[in-house]
């Protein structure tokens, strides 16, 4: 189970990722993304978390608005 998790969290990394070279995302915007790839919002929010922990977007957060874009 562990094994799988982990390919589904690297799926939607990878989804994510690819998206972000598009542009930058809020949080809304990536959860509607990768739903539309076929994960759910918790598996959005792990994918963002892998791809800060691989130190590959910066995440800022206005009043109440997160902004999630790939690093230089």
């Amino acid at each position: 189970m562990v094994e799988y998790m982990n390919l589904k969290i690297g799926e939607a990394a990878g989804a994510l990722y690819h998206r972000l070279v598009e542009g930058d995302c809020s949080l809304n915007q990536i959860k509607n993304h990768l739903s539309e790839e076929g994960f759910d919002s918790q598996l959005a929010l792990m994918a963002v978390g892998w791809l800060a922990r691989e130190d590959k977007i910066s995440v800022d957060k206005t009043t109440n608005k997160w902004s999630i874009q790939l690093k230089e």
